[in-house]
C-alpha cells in the first residue's frame, strides 16, 4: 500500500478505487473487523501509511481510515448533525463519507477541493467562492496540513460558516509538540516525507492547534472521543485515539 501511495497521484487512486472496491470488499469479507459507517464486516483491514505503517488501518471495502470511523461514531452517537436539515460544506471529501452524505435528502451537501474528482467545486481553500455565513456545518479533515497559508484557510472557513455553526477540522497532531512546527524552506517531497511524515505535508501540528483555530474567532475544543469507547469497540472498529477538533463560530 505504501508503494501505491507514493507512486500514484491521489486523484488517480480515487478513480481506480471506485472500480475495484466492490471486488476488494468481496475478497476481504469476514467478521473480525467492522466499519461502523456502513456496517460492513471483514476478515482483515489493510496496512496504511506513507512513512510509518499502521496495521489494520484501511477498510478494504469502504476505504475508511481510523479517523473516519472515529469521526462517524462521534457524529452518530454524540451529535444530531446526521439527522438535522443542514447546509453542509465538505472540503476534500473522503470517499467513505461522500456517497453516504450525498444520499441525505435532509442535507444541502456541497463538496469542494482543488483537485478531487469528487468535488462539486474546484476551489482554493484560501479563497473560497462562497457567501459569508452560509453553512451550518463544515467538514475539513486532514486538509490544513497540506495548505501553505493555513491561517488564511481557517479564516475563510470561519467566514463562510454561520454564527453558531460548527467546523470539524481533524489534522494529524503530534502530542509531543507544544507548538506547531513548519519550515517553508523544505520543498523537496522526500525531505517533506522525512520531516513532516508525508510528501505533501507542510507542517506538523502540535498541541496548540486548538488555539490556532481560536485565533480566527472560533470557540474550539479537542474531543478525545475514543476514550469513551470500550476496548472491544476500539479493536472491532480498529481505531486510534485521535483527538477530534470541534470549532464553533461564536
Amino acid at each position: 500500500m505504501r508503494s501505491l501511495l507514493n507512486l500514484f497521484p491521489r486523484t488517480w487512486l480515487i478513480k481506480l478505487s471506485i472500480w475495484f472496491r466492490p471486488l476488494i470488499r468481496f475478497y476481504f469479507r469476514g467478521s473480525r473487523f467492522i466499519d461502523p459507517i456502513d456496517g460492513s464486516s471483514y476478515r482483515k483491514f489493510l496496512s496504511y501509511g506513507y512513512q510509518s505503517i499502521r496495521h489494520n488501518a484501511l477498510c478494504p471495502g469502504t476505504l475508511s481510515l481510523e479517523r473516519h470511523r472515529l469521526l462517524w461514531l462521534y457524529l452518530d452517537r454524540e451529535t444530531d448533525f446526521l439527522k438535522l436539515p443542514l447546509n453542509v460544506l465538505h472540503i476534500a471529501p473522503e470517499q467513505v463519507f461522500y456517497k453516504k452524505f450525498k444520499s441525505f435528502n435532509h442535507w444541502k451537501y456541497i463538496t469542494a477541493d482543488l483537485t478531487s474528482p469528487l468535488a462539486d467545486f474546484k476551489v482554493d481553500i484560501c479563497k473560497l467562492p462562497f457567501d459569508d455565513s452560509c453553512y451550518d456545518l463544515i467538514l475539513c479533515n486532514h486538509v490544513l496540513e497540506h495548505v501553505n497559508d493555513h491561517i488564511q484557510a481557517i479564516s475563510e472557513l470561519h467566514r463562510v460558516l454561520k454564527k453558531g455553526g460548527t467546523l470539524i477540522a481533524q489534522v494529524p497532531i503530534d502530542e509531543k509538540l507544544e507548538t506547531t512546527f513548519e519550515d517553508n524552506s523544505i520543498t523537496d517531497p522526500i525531505e517533506r516525507s522525512r520531516i513532516f511524515g508525508q510528501y505533501d505535508h507542510v507542517r506538523i501540528y502540535g498541541k496548540d492547534f486548538i488555539s490556532l483555530l481560536n485565533q480566527s474567532g472560533f470557540k474550539s475544543k479537542g474531543i478525545p472521543y475514543a476514550n469513551k469507547l470500550s476496548e472491544v469497540e476500539i479493536k472491532k472498529y480498529s481505531l486510534q485515539k485521535e483527538v477530534i477538533p470541534v470549532a464553533i463560530k461564536s
